[in-house]
């Protein structure tokens, strides 16, 4: 959409600052201005936060004109979207789920995590487009965090993972595991035990992320561990709430004293940047795991011509291409969800088995790792 067909003068200016931080032309791209980052320090916003920007200036666009938002339609400075009065209607809508794209969809409150994205998209906005207007953001609660796995239950997990590499079709009561989806599924699950990255992290691997003789594995923490996304870590050691962290980082300082705000300065500063990837040692039966994986993996990419080199592909044809085509975050979290599930069944009953929590977040957090001190042997 562009800005010509937003409905409010004060969006359609806002969409034009979007473009100048997030231009959808591809040429554009490389030389997109700087916001203001962590302390204020200028960064260029991440493919994915553009999406989210342009997400809540469509937001805004359905929010003008509605009796809740002071001003309306006749809006004509961005600036006048982030006073208070306007923005607490605007805030009101989109908790209550009525700025949704999908008219279909509108009327379910967003969830937790959604509402901080819109939060984290706005006070950006607001620190571009409105420089002057002080924010008034609404705390969020931290998320309630779902269990995890007991240690007892990793290391059976882990002891018998290689059996199951092993092992023939599994399959009860109409439900199966191939061989191709079980080599892809415990890989996956040996990486996690192994090296604990995000879905996201996952999604993103490489084959030259795998070490000589799949030793180890490589994570690309950068954009996960950037600063705006270390909250809790800067909160723990500056001693304040990670919502004071979020508010310094964010660049809101009108909600917190200088003293606060130098404190989680030197926080970030101490933390120091993190590398753009952390090497983790896989252990044997994690080695075994990933081979078989690679071993089926060359299989699917030889079917379209290879060249691949995302290390997770999709087993059979989909939307988003033939057999071998790299698996995006969404169809990964998707096809593990849905292979732990089958997992579960086929092994329900085994000896020492307990069922697998379906979200890579559960496992991942079940799991104490150690990066490398030295990059292993590529």
């Amino acid at each position: 959409m562009t800005s010509t067909r937003y409905r409010s003068p004060a969006v359609r200016r806002l969409a034009e600052v979007v473009d100048r931080v997030a231009p959808r032309d591809p040429e554009r791209w490389d030389g997109r201005e700087r916001v203001p980052g962590a302390g204020g320090v200028p960064v260029r916003v991440s493919q994915a936060r553009a999406r989210q920007l342009r997400m809540v200036v469509g937001m805004f666009d359905r929010a003008v004109g509605r009796p809740e938002v002071a001003g309306g339609s006749v809006l004509r400075a961005p600036a006048r979207l982030f006073e208070a009065e306007t923005l607490d209607g605007f805030w009101s809508l989109a908790v209550a789920g009525e700025l949704r794209h999908r008219a279909e969809d509108r009327g379910r409150e967003l969830p937790l995590a959604s509402q901080r994205v819109v939060l984290d998209c706005v006070a950006l906005l607001g620190a571009v487009a409105a420089p002057g207007v002080p924010l008034y953001l609404p705390v969020l609660p931290q998320p309630v965090l779902k269990p995890t796995v007991t240690p007892r239950s990793l290391e059976a997990l882990y002891r018998g993972m290689v059996d199951l590499a092993g092992a023939g079709p599994l399959s009860r009561d109409g439900t199966a595991l191939s061989y191709e989806d079980r080599a892809r599924l415990l890989a996956m699950v040996a990486i996690l035990l192994d090296a604990a990255p995000r879905s996201g992290e996952l999604a993103a691997m490489r084959l030259d992320d795998l070490a000589v003789d799949e030793v180890a594995v490589g994570v690309r923490r950068r954009q996960q561990k950037a600063p705006a996304n270390r909250a809790e870590e800067i909160a723990t050691l500056a001693r304040v709430h990670p919502e004071t962290a979020r508010s310094v980082l964010l660049g809101a300082v009108e909600r917190v004293s200088e003293a606060t705000r130098q404190r989680v300065l030197a926080a970030i500063t101490e933390l120091g940047p993190a590398p753009e990837v952390e090497w983790y040692e896989l252990r044997e039966g994690s080695r075994v795991a990933v081979r078989r994986w690679l071993e089926v993996r060359e299989g699917l990419v030889a079917g379209i011509g290879g060249g691949r080199s995302g290390l997770w592909v999709t087993l059979q044809s989909s939307k988003a291409g033939p057999a071998g085509v790299t698996l995006r975050p969404q169809g990964l979290r998707q096809g593990f969800a849905r292979g732990v599930t089958a997992l579960n069944w086929v092994m329900a009953g085994s000896y020492g088995w307990e069922p697998l929590p379906t979200t890579v977040e559960q496992i991942r957090r079940s799991t104490s790792v150690v990066p490398l001190e030295e990059p292993p042997e590529r």
